[in-house]
């Protein structure tokens, strides 16, 4: 080869991704038989970040990523109550009120999910570690409201966010460096629970209740420690849930129903938590 040629031959060489270093190379990474690999990273990233940041057990906050906060829900009812008097007849417009007038409703349960992040976070700061420290599935709704109350109380708090089709953005209240992007459903719950030392949900869809009965299956079952299960929304809650029909069906067992509790106010969930682990060594590993 001249010269010429044999520089032209290493550049071909170096730009195939099989001349990267293995971990570099995220086609090689992507493929089917590398997701062992893949699994095992996101557990061991926000685990290692966490330990780094000395944060020693978490609470939990679930809820639909739809809600808004009570000034955005009254923004925007006040701006479809305008659009609606230029046209009062028009039956899409009426459909917008009526739904930013049922947000403004839901938006109490925003603001109870603020302050509890706010209540949590004032007390997270120990001599050895932060404790209760708030994590949320980090995108919008509930989930930024929780993050809100941390962040608006100079605490940290977490976000454990996923690539989803209708891709998110995780909220501006997460602490920097606390944001986590998963892929695996499985691996973010199971960081959801290591660390958790109460679950609050409130009202929301598929994603909390799925979050919700998979908490109280691992507490049934003993594969994680007793923690406060606490669900906001006294209202929501006892239409969504039949859970005495459950237990008239011998389904669950009487018992089962002191596994979890049915609030108004975050005050309320607060407190239950509180007592709880005030009357409680938390020496008891989990088993996840």
């Amino acid at each position: 080869m001249t010269p010429a040629e044999k520089r032209k031959a290493l550049e071909r060489i170096r730009a195939e991704g099989t001349y990267s270093r293995a971990y570099e190379d995220m086609q090689f990474m992507q493929r089917r038989e590398l997701r062992p690999v893949r699994l095992q990273l996101e557990l061991l990233k926000p685990e290692t970040v966490l330990r780094e940041h000395k944060i020693r057990s978490t609470i939990v906050a679930f809820g639909s990523a739809r809600l808004v906060s009570r000034s955005e829900a009254l923004r925007q009812r006040d701006e479809a109550r305008r659009r609606l008097r230029g046209k009062p007849g028009d039956r899409k417009l009426k459909a917008d009120l009526a739904f930013w007038e049922m947000r403004l409703k839901q938006s109490r349960y925003y603001e109870e999910a603020r302050k509890f992040g706010q209540m949590v976070s004032r007390t997270q700061r120990r001599p050895h570690g932060l404790e209760f420290v708030v994590v949320t599935g980090g995108g919008p709704g509930i989930m930024e409201a929780a993050n809100r109350g941390a962040y608006e109380a100079r605490g940290k708090s977490i976000g454990l966010n996923i690539t989803i089709p209708n891709e998110q953005d995780p909220n501006p209240y997460i602490s920097p460096g606390l944001a986590f992007q998963f892929h695996y459903f499985s691996l973010r719950k199971m960081h959801f629970m290591m660390r958790a030392k109460a679950m609050v949900a409130f009202p929301g869809g598929f994603g909390t209740l799925d979050e919700l009965f998979e908490t109280l299956t691992l507490v049934q079952t003993g594969k994680k420690r007793r923690i406060p299960i606490v669900l906001v929304g006294r209202e929501f809650w006892t239409r969504v849930l039949d859970i005495e029909f459950i237990v008239e069906e011998r389904l669950v067992s009487p018992e089962d129903l002191k596994l979890f509790s049915i609030v108004d106010t975050a005050q309320e969930a607060w407190d239950i938590i509180r007592k709880h682990w005030a009357r409680r060594s938390n020496h008891i590993e989990d088993r996840l």
